[in-house]
């Protein structure tokens, strides 16, 4: 899609704006700067995110603190058991029009109508919701009744959920894992990092977090990432990368050994994408090779599925994309 170029002060007024997000994000939430640094990618990128962490790591807080720094429409949705479809996309209600005395079906829109949704513990529902969601964040529409609701720009799903392996759990499938742009792994703290949120989180003081930016300036933002530069070569090897995740390639031996099946082509559009956004958020306008490595463990992890050898040997999905980072290089001719 075609869009007006921004001048150069329309440009560095919004990477001014973009730091500040940073900033503001920082404090509030102690330590985690690579996960923030993830979930702007992946908002600059115009694409969904999932992040995954053990219950008390600030998930929730971390969402909700990106969205008092932008001037959109919040909402948050628990996913709980018993969460129907029609909690999440809306339903008809039956009216009475007091001019006439008919009654009609009208929708009511659901929760999902919004421009930012925090999809709290998404793999404590069952598939059908799960699916409805994943619907509506790849169509970025709502159908209902025949009729088609577009879902207002931009359009933005952060998802978190539990580790798979606790009870009560529903796995999203890996096609449904696709539909996220990125997949970002929250760990526990270090200990300095602990102390200052337990100095911080156990006191009077409450920072305030002001909006920074607006949908609009999000909307540019997107349309200024995919005007970042990115060499030929560097095209190549992300192909490269992709490519060499599928083991039926046979180029690398622990692709053949531990993985069931690879990342398909939209594994290399999120880690292009994601590439340009985080090359953007640090002010730059040509992606490096270091833009490439950074973001390709959270782009790539969910599009690889895994043998019972690997798990058995203790081999995760990331152990496989620095195999393939470590043994690639720029040079290397594009994979057949």
């Amino acid at each position: 899609m075609s869009h007006q170029p921004l001048s150069e002060t329309d440009i560095s007024q919004l990477l001014e704006k973009l730091s500040g997000v940073q900033e503001a994000i920082a404090t509030t939430i102690v330590g985690q700067r690579q996960v923030v640094q993830e979930l702007l990618v992946s908002l600059l990128a115009g694409g969904h995110c999932i992040l995954e962490g053990v219950p008390g790591l600030a998930k929730t807080l971390m969402v909700s603190t990106l969205a008092k720094t932008l001037r959109v429409e919040f909402k948050r949705v628990q996913f709980t058991p018993d969460l129907m479809p029609s909690d999440l996309i809306g339903t008809e209600i039956l009216e009475e029009d007091h001019g006439t005395g008919k009654r009609i079906f009208t929708f009511q829109k659901g929760p999902i109508f919004t421009q930012l949704l925090l999809a709290d513990e998404i793999n404590r529902t069952p598939p059908k919701t799960q699916a409805a969601l994943l619907e509506a964040m790849q169509e970025r529409a709502v159908s209902y009744g025949g009729q088609r609701y577009e879902l207002a720009a931009p359009f933005f799903v952060l998802a978190t959920q539990n580790p798979v392996e606790q009870a009560g759990t529903y796995a999203l499938p890996e096609a449904q894992l696709d539909r996220f742009l990125l997949f970002v792994r929250v760990d526990y703290p270090s200990a300095e990092e602990e102390r200052a949120i337990l100095s911080r989180t156990t006191g009077s003081a409450s920072p305030s977090v002001a909006p920074v930016l607006g949908a609009d300036d999000v909307i540019a933002l997107q349309q200024l990432v995919r005007d970042v530069d990115i060499s030929d070569p560097l095209l190549h090897y992300v192909t490269d990368v992709v490519r060499a995740t599928r083991p039926e390639n046979r180029s690398h031996a622990q692709v053949e050994r531990y993985v069931r099946w690879g990342a398909g082509p939209r594994a290399g559009q999120a880690v292009i994408l994601c590439a340009k956004a985080l090359a953007l958020l640090n002010g730059r306008f040509a992606v490096t090779l270091d833009d490439i490595q950074a973001i390709a463990a959270p782009a790539l992890r969910h599009r690889i599925l895994l043998n019972f050898e690997a798990e058995a040997d203790g081999i995760s999905s990331d152990d496989i994309v620095a195999g393939l980072l470590a043994s690639l290089s720029v040079a290397t001719p594009s994979l057949s």
